[in-house]
Formats: structure tokens, sequence, C-alpha cells
């Protein structure tokens, strides 16, 4: 090894370093805990094989917090993507008041999760909250969003949309703004309308974006766990708990490490899955040479 490749080694070292302490090691380690039992006081942790999984498969609760988790993910990603894709075409136009209706949308992304949630409770609280007062006004009857095992759910996704949404919009922005304007200028020549260039022109080209922003959205569905522990705690009847929280409860609540580390590896896998898919299947159709 020459002192060029030695130096460069040496410099590679402090991240590689802080990349195995606390992502690789901590991975591994997971995956050992999940075969072995939880320690007692008076018994150690031993082997214990797939018993953790075999546990996991007979578990009602993480299969419905699995189901909720899909419905979230199925509510969260086209949603959010969605709008953010509506909300940066509308800013990026020549418009009064541009740079505040950007400054608008991008504040709930800027907000802590537990203050987001604080807010929304105000929104969904029974006959005294904003949602109740604007519906008392319409003759609309009290409901209770978030004790309803019925409405629930969504009530939190609209909580996620909302959030997401801005920091979303920020990427379509910059893709739209690194378009050459030259192609709606040649569009508007060949009489082409905004729906033919948007979905013939701007959307192929915002494909890559998409692909960045969908990975982002897959991940932050099934680590979402902030709202849900202030909101309802995974109720009502664990109508709103989602695997990141049952997780939490599993390891910290029940202190079932062993148990654990299994739910984190399959959430792993699961993650781990989709983002090859994306990267890998849907990648090849998004950039174009």
């Amino acid at each position: 090894m020459n002192t060029r490749a030695l130096h460069a080694y040496l410099l590679l070292l402090p991240a590689l370093a802080l990349l195995a302490a606390f992502t690789h090691w901590p991975a591994l380690a997971t995956v050992i805990d999940s075969f072995m039992s939880t320690a007692k006081p008076n018994r150690p942790s031993v082997w214990v094989g797939l018993d953790n999984y075999q546990q996991l498969l007979e578990d009602p609760i993480f299969w419905q917090a699995l189901r909720n988790n899909l419905w979230f993910a199925l509510g969260t990603i086209p949603l959010s993507i969605g709008l953010a894709l509506l909300m940066a075409l509308w800013v990026n136009q020549r418009i009064g008041g541009r740079a505040f209706l950007r400054l608008a949308y991008f504040t709930p992304t800027v907000l802590p999760m537990i203050a987001v949630a604080n807010i929304w409770l105000f929104f969904y609280t029974p006959t005294y909250g904003l949602l109740e007062q604007v519906g008392s006004v319409f003759g609309a009857q009290s409901r209770n969003w978030l004790g309803d095992p019925a409405s629930a759910l969504a009530a939190i996704t609209v909580v996620a949309v909302w959030k997401e949404a801005g920091f979303f919009m920020i990427f379509y922005l910059a893709a739209l703004q690194g378009i050459n304007p030259s192609l709606r200028e040649a569009a508007a020549i060949e009489g082409t309308g905004r729906w033919f260039y948007f979905r013939r022109v701007l959307w192929p080209l915002l494909m890559p974006t998409t692909l960045f922003v969908g990975v982002n959205a897959v991940i932050n569905a099934f680590r979402m766990v902030d709202h849900v522990f202030v909101m309802t705690r995974g109720g009502p009847d664990n109508a709103t708990s989602l695997l990141l929280y049952h997780l939490y409860e599993v390891g910290f609540k029940f202190w079932d490490q062993g148990y654990a580390a299994a739910i984190t590896v399959v959430l792993l896998a699961l993650l781990a899955t989709v983002a090859l898919l994306q990267f890998f299947v849907l990648d090849r159709r998004t950039h174009y040479q």
C-alpha cells in the first residue's frame, strides 16, 4: 500500500469507526439478540433459536400493528407526495406572495413532532376542539376522532401528511427550478396544453426526485412513533398501534428485549426489501440517458 492510499484510509478511519460502532455493530447485535432470551436478574440470557420469531408469528397485536402500518403507509405516501408536488408546482410560478407561501408550506416541517401532535390534539378534542367548533357551525354532530377505532388511524394519518408534505415540496421545487425553461417555451410554441406538458415532459423529468422522495416516505411511514405516543398511545384497542410503537412497548414497557430484537429484524428486513425494490427495479425506469 502506497503512502497516498494509506493517507486516504487514515482520513476515512474516524468516519468508518463511527459507522461501525453506531450502525453496523448495533445491527449485528440486534440480530444476535433476536435469537436470545431476555436476561432476568437471576437468569442470564440464553440461546433460544427461533422462539422469538415463533412468538412473533403467534402475536395478534404484531399482525394488527403490521396491518395498521401498511394502511398508514398507503395513506401517507401517495397523499404527501401528491400534495408536495401540487404545492411545488404552485409556488414555482410567478405569483404574488410566493415567498410567504413557500414559508407557510415548509413551516410544519421544522416543528418538532411532539409540538405538532399537541397542536392536532387541540384540533381533535371532542366538544371543544377546533374541528368540533367548525363542525358545529354547520350542524355536524360531535365526534371523538381519536377515540373511535374507525377514525383514529385516519386522524393520525392526516397529521403525518400535514407535517411531511412541506418537506417533500422542497425537493420537488428544487427539481422544477433545475428544469430548462426552454422546454416549456418549446411546448407552448407547439400548442401543448398544461396537462400534456406535465404528463409528457415534467413528470418523466421529475421521476428521479419522486424515487428519492418515495424512499424517504416509506422509511418515514414505518419509523413514525412520536405522534402516536402523544396522541393515542396505540389506542383505542390497538387501532393506531404501528410497528415501531409496538416495538417500543415490547422493549421498554414489557422489557422483553429478545422479542423486541426479533421485531426490529423483521422491520429492518421489510424496509430493506422495499428500498432495494425501489432502487433496483424502479430506478431503471426513472433515469433517462
